[in-house]
């Protein structure tokens, strides 16, 4: 991953393009705005030409979790058996933007998350993809759900016995200052 802008941006012509990358139990799926498979940073992106749409990504000095979204239409109904088959659910996701140079595709990740919902729309030969990527920043909205009883402590830690004896404080009396 290249961590600053290409160098092609200070060019006055240059080439753009978009990539995107989707992890599945079963592989990588990895796709791009070309027309010929492309070699980006060393990993074979497919072609997806003018069948790969991607939202807007927000950014601001606000900490929120902006998510952003990948459509993919057109598609051949195997990757659509992918998406059905596997989990997609928190996998990770990523939104690359670069240029091209001499034939060198050069690229950063404009937006890195996790797949959250996917929506697809059938017609019998193609089909439509619509991944929505959430930001990592939505962990933080989520509620840290943790007791502290002898349960929850050896899940976390099996020898520990700390909290074994919490139970049986509750109804002990406990005379203070007295002989």
């Amino acid at each position: 991953m290249t961590r600053a802008a290409p160098s092609g941006f200070s060019d006055d012509s240059m080439y753009l393009f978009y990539a995107v990358e989707f992890e599945f139990d079963s592989g990588t799926v990895r796709l791009w705005n070309g027309y010929t498979d492309a070699q980006i940073e060393g990993e074979t992106y497919q072609a997806a030409g003018d069948l790969l749409n991607i939202s807007n990504v927000e950014e601001n000095g606000e900490i929120a979790a902006r998510g952003a979204s990948v459509t993919l239409t057109g598609l051949d109904t195997s990757l659509v058996s992918v998406v059905l088959s596997e989990d997609y659910q928190n996998r990770p996701a990523r939104i690359m933007f670069g240029t091209i140079e001499s034939g060198v595709y050069s690229a950063y990740t404009l937006f890195k998350g996790r797949m959250d919902v996917m929506s697809i729309t059938e017609d019998g030969q193609t089909a439509s993809i619509d991944i929505t990527i959430e930001n990592r920043l939505i962990d933080l909205e989520r509620p840290r759900v943790y007791r502290y009883t002898s349960e929850d402590q050896k899940a976390k830690y099996p020898s520990d016995l700390g909290l074994d004896y919490v139970a049986d404080l509750q109804d002990k009396q406990i005379l203070w200052g007295r002989n």
